[in-house]
């Protein structure tokens, strides 16, 4: 077979695979859900600007664990994109080992906002402080929880891959399997969302720190 036909088999393939879950069930799910998410903490900031105008608030500073927590959710999201890319090439070990990374990574970042939390206490800020402190706990807790939402997902992944993959047989069933090829890449998708989201936010409030 010459290149050219081997490059039109491969796209062939991508473009079967695209035209039978472009419309999946699953990919409107996932777009509507990133939606109401992007349209809901949109909201919450319209809200902070406002309220913090009109009641002319003082600037509320981020504790920098904020901004190391940054870089573990790029880390993990660096590792969901290894994930990927093992599961695509076959490559068993490495694939199961990038989804506990995922996980490891997401663990970390959950108590590392618990410490910056703690850190706001230290400094007597707390929720109920005043209404910027408020908007803070509640922006960064509902990301939180969007973060804890996706825990469930990753678990069930590395847990039937270490369930399955323990053949050549089923290894091959696994990552021959097209659903499976779709739901991964949705997670690597919602999981790349809630890293540009947390970006957004550490960006959203350090700005509004600097702009009294």
């Amino acid at each position: 077979m010459s290149e050219t036909q081997s490059n039109s088999a491969e796209k062939q393939d991508f473009n079967s695979e695209y035209d039978s879950f472009a419309f999946h069930p699953y990919n409107v799910l996932l777009t509507l859900l990133l939606f109401g998410i992007t349209a809901l903490f949109l909201a919450f900031s319209v809200a902070f600007i406002y309220t913090r105008v009109q009641n002319e608030l003082p600037p509320l500073r981020l504790p920098n664990i904020f901004l190391f927590n940054t870089l573990i959710l790029l880390a993990s999201s660096a590792t969901m994109v290894w994930a990927r890319r093992c599961y695509k090439a076959d490559k068993t070990r490495n694939y199961q080992s990038a989804l506990l990374a995922t996980i490891g990574l997401s663990f970390l970042f959950m108590g590392l906002q618990l410490i910056g939390w703690s850190q706001l206490f230290a400094n007597q800020i707390y929720i109920h402080s005043d209404n910027s402190a408020g908007y803070l706990y509640v922006i960064s807790g509902l990301h939180l929880a969007h973060v804890i939402a996706g825990l469930p997902f990753l678990a069930a992944f590395f847990w039937t891959a270490r369930k399955r993959m323990k053949e050549p047989v089923s290894v091959l069933v696994y990552f021959s399997d097209p659903e499976k090829r779709l739901k991964l890449r949705l997670l690597t998708i919602y999981w790349h969302f809630l890293d540009g989201l947390w970006v957004y936010l550490v960006i959203f409030f350090f700005i509004n720190y600097l702009v009294y």
